[in-house]
């Protein structure tokens, strides 16, 4: 007769688990194990220089979960090598279908600073958890920045809807494009306006502030084909 207490069962993933039991840590000094440690510490480092003092990156040995911490860079946690797994570490060992990749969630480091984190899962060919790369951000250094950067580009509310002014050239092509576009609403030209049309037109211009500009009225006038004292008679 076959003994219970070393009945196994196949977990949905293929693993043979013991009945009656979570499933544990995956076996260390695997070689192909070892070899996606390997590689993901070169990964983990890349990252944590890459953001050098906001960004600590922690790759976590998940089948040594006592002792899980195996690299750290750019260490804002204080914690060390050979430190313990985390919840969301031991969470994996115990749920291989655990959610491999967990983004931007809100976190605190020891002394209560704000970070935004990212855990990720990484599997072995047996489908085991047996390590996680983590990727905690210190926001409380960008807070300040962001606060600034706000300030500096808002605007006073009461003069938000109004344009008081143009910063760019009364130039003749200006002017060109903002009475051709006139003469174009009424699918005729320029030259082609109503009397009545050049006067509203003319006035309009007055009023958006083009005859502040060196010779503007006589460049109305040749594009409306009118005399500039014309030009002028219209404003009033």
């Amino acid at each position: 007769m076959t003994s219970q207490g070393n009945r196994h069962v196949s977990g949905q993933d293929g693993t043979q688990l013991q009945a009656g039991r979570l499933p544990g840590p995956a076996r260390s000094g695997a070689p192909e194990d070892e070899h996606l440690l390997a590689e993901a510490e070169k990964i983990a480092q890349a990252l944590g220089r890459m953001f050098p003092g906001i960004c600590e990156v922690v790759l976590h040995d998940l089948r040594d979960p006592d002792h899980a911490i195996r690299f750290i860079e750019n260490n804002l946690s204080g914690r060390e090598v050979g430190e313990s797994a985390t919840e969301l570490g031991l969470a994996r060992i115990r749920d291989p279908h655990y959610p491999s990749v967990i983004q931007n969630y809100a976190n605190q480091f020891p002394d209560g600073r704000p970070a935004k984190s990212t855990s990720i899962g990484i599997k072995n060919a047996a489908g085991q958890y047996i390590a996680a790369l983590c990727l905690n951000l210190d926001i409380s250094t960008l807070s300040p920045i962001t606060l600034t950067l706000s300030n500096l580009v808002a605007t006073d509310p009461e003069n938000r809807d109004v344009q008081l002014e143009r910063l760019s050239d009364r130039s003749r092509r200006e002017l060109r494009e903002v009475i051709e576009t006139a003469a174009a609403e009424r699918s005729t030209t320029p030259r082609a306006l109503p009397r009545e049309a050049k006067k509203d037109l003319v006035r309009r211009l007055y009023e958006d502030g083009y005859f502040d500009t060196r010779n503007a009225a006589q460049t109305i006038a040749d594009l409306l084909g009118i005399s500039r004292a014309s030009v002028y008679s219209y404003t009033k």
